[in-house]
């Protein structure tokens, strides 16, 4: 059995690509749009040098921040969660719960669909509340992972992670369904041999 989504009608986009400095103090989330009918989810609408690294590329898309219908939260870090308010419109998701207002509904992201072609799975590992929303494609599932990988070669070890034993099971999971992982802080890429696990 395969996490994997059935359907295959959504498009991705990524608005900003992340980085992490080892010489500074810099980082940025990698922000990424989904579509898929009706649906426009952002995921991780962290720390960027501007709120115009997010709005910008949306706005070349033909969109608004208040045409954004779901945020898609990967875990409560700042720096991938500092923007979540440029779209004040949008249900709020996370591990446990749907946000809209001063609406809280509970609920576990695990198995949570918001179409046949998208869904969230509960992946911890990098912290205690990670999810990773897999995109069925066109060209096969993306899964945006948030920080399971940083970045394509990890890091392997993760310094912050409070469970590595539930990374690595995490890791393992995501892999099994995905064709393109797009990291927390970083472009996407093809899984292969050399993936972190």
């Amino acid at each position: 059995m395969t996490d994997a989504p059935h359907g295959r009608s959504a498009a991705f986009h990524v608005l900003s690509t992340g980085y992490t400095t080892s010489t500074g103090p810099g980082v940025a989330a990698t922000v990424s749009l989904v579509l898929d009918g009706e649906l426009r989810i952002v995921f991780d609408p962290g720390m960027v040098a501007h709120p115009s690294a997010i709005l910008d590329p949306l706005a070349d898309l033909g969109l608004r921040p208040e045409d954004v219908t779901d945020v898609v939260l990967s875990h409560h870090h700042p720096d991938n969660i500092m923007n979540v308010g440029l779209f004040p419109q949008a249900h709020v998701h996370d591990h446990q719960a749907v946000y809209r207002g001063d609406q809280w509904t509970d609920r576990d992201a695990e198995g949570f669909t918001f179409s046949d072609s998208v869904r969230l799975i509960r992946t911890p590992g990098h912290s205690h509340e990670d999810v990773t929303m897999l995109a069925g494609t066109p060209q096969g599932v993306v899964a945006f992972a948030g920080d399971l990988w940083w970045r394509a070669n990890g890091p392997a070890d993760d310094p912050v992670a409070p469970d590595r034993v539930q990374l690595k099971a995490s890791r393992e999971r995501v892999l099994a369904a995905a064709d393109i992982l797009v990291p927390g802080h970083g472009a996407p890429f093809v899984p292969d041999g050399t993936t972190p696990r």
